[in-house]
């Protein structure tokens, strides 16, 4: 049979034990991501190239100035009003369907690339000549593309038009507000 045990002896680790055990903890974990800290160093050092570093060692350095300064030109009307139009700008982004999108913008692209290839010359286009041109097929399709256009531009949008109102607020005219709240 066993012996109780009466006194536990705790092992003692040395610091310099400590200090070995640590470093090859270090040691594993640095080859383990080798790869990844190679590319983290190449980084930095294009970032020391540029003086990124030396802009945020500065940003750093002087943070309540510089945060005193952001906050001081964020809070103009100026930058509130480009705020607003940003986020009108994300919205109306929202909205667009890319894929009737996507024809117009081909076309617009192949029409740059005939203007690029087109070399100037003093020859004058005299109104025959752009009579004559109505003629031509594809400039005939660029017309009616246009005139479609203008006319979906003309069209009424103001039901789907946003604005800062409540929703409950623009489905009703202004003056039908008042008569409301005189009840």
């Amino acid at each position: 049979m066993a012996k109780a045990i009466k006194k536990i002896e705790r092992i003692v680790v040395s610091e310099e034990e400590k200090r070995k055990r640590d470093l090859d903890e270090i040691e594993t974990a640095l080859l383990g991501n080798k790869d990844a800290i190679l590319e983290s160093l190449k980084v930095i050092g294009h970032m020391h190239d540029r003086g990124v570093l030396a802009l945020l060692n500065g940003l750093f350095g002087q943070g309540d100035k510089v945060l005193d300064l952001l906050v001081k030109k964020m809070d103009t009307p100026e930058t509130a009003n480009m705020l607003k139009n940003l986020l009108l700008l994300v919205g109306v982004l929202g909205t667009l369907n890319v894929r009737q999108l996507e024809p117009i913008l081909l076309k617009i692209n192949t029409g740059i690339a005939r203007v690029a290839e087109y070399k100037d010359t003093d020859d004058e286009t005299g109104y025959f000549d752009i009579v004559r041109s109505v003629k031509d097929p594809e400039i005939n399709r660029a017309i009616t593309l246009l005139l479609t256009f203008l006319k979906g531009m003309g069209e009424d949008t103001s039901e789907l038009e946003r604005n800062t109102q409540l929703p409950e607020d623009q489905a009703r005219p202004l003056h039908a507000d008042r008569s409301i709240d005189r009840e």
